[in-house]
């Protein structure tokens, strides 16, 4: 056949063929998956501490062991050049005046400060019940300067009662307590340091003039090595040594003052 129909037909076979072709393909054709995505790379969190921050701390943490060692050293050379206490205070000889009777206090002209002298009359006592309510004069034990009052005019007291109690200022000098174990380094003619608490600043001298042959003991709650259920508290055993002054400068000194003490040991 020939012509526009042989041709037409010839189209069509060919057609024909490609249809078959793509059905001989069988499965319908998909798209392949994607592939993952790479992760993705962060940038390492930033640091909490800025450099300044870390030089200021480093410095910090070699200054403070600068100074823990500087500490232990000046201990070390403390405790092996002086037995030093603050468990210390200036003292003196006390002149305690009592109330020689029970009954009213008459003409009491005490106050902090007065000086007194032995056998000075400082106010009378005024019996209480009755008969004639005798009068009883008291009278100054010693010479001194008073430091406590402890009366008032027209109070009643007790005999025995202690009215004032006075300190001889020309005779003060330095009780301090220390511990049994340091008193074997301690001894009588060895040069003090001290410092009083209320004049921190003014050099202050004295010599060990006394050391009391017993000690006072003091309970602490620390139990001792030796512990028994019996015995459960340990005792700190100190001894009091007598410290007289060598100078005193221009520091004000009394009484009851709190202090501390470097006793050389050379």
């Amino acid at each position: 056949m020939t012509g526009p129909d042989a041709t037409h037909d010839a189209n069509n076979g060919s057609n024909g063929q490609r249809s078959n072709d793509n059905g001989s393909n069988g499965a319908v054709l998909t798209a392949a998956p994607p592939k993952p995505a790479a992760p993705r790379k962060t940038a390492p969190p930033p640091s909490k501490w800025k450099r300044s921050t870390k030089i200021a701390l480093a410095v910090i943490a070699v200054v403070t062991l600068l100074e823990g060692a500087a500490f232990a050293g000046s201990y070390f050379l403390d405790t092996s050049k002086f037995v030093s206490t603050s468990n210390a205070q200036v003292d003196g000889d006390k002149v305690d005046i009592n109330a020689p009777a029970t009954g009213s206090l008459m003409n009491w002209t005490v106050t902090n400060g007065t000086a007194v002298h032995k056998n000075q009359i400082l106010g009378w006592i005024k019996g209480v019940g009755g008969g004639g309510q005798a009068q009883h004069s008291i009278k100054s034990p010693g010479n001194g300067t008073v430091a406590i009052n402890n009366a008032v005019n027209g109070e009643v007291v007790s005999a025995g009662t202690e009215l004032a109690t006075a300190y001889n200022f020309n005779d003060i000098y330095v009780t301090a307590r220390i511990a049994d174990t340091d008193i074997r380094d301690v001894h009588v003619g060895k040069q003090v340091d001290i410092s009083v608490d209320a004049s921190p600043k003014t050099p202050v001298t004295g010599i060990v003039e006394e050391i009391q042959n017993s000690a006072a003991g003091q309970f602490t709650i620390y139990p001792s090595p030796d512990t028994t259920p019996s015995n459960p508290q340990k005792v700190d055993q100190y001894v009091p040594v007598k410290i007289a002054f060598t100078y005193s400068g221009t520091a004000p000194l009394y009484p009851g003052q709190n202090v501390t003490v470097h006793i050389h040991k050379n």
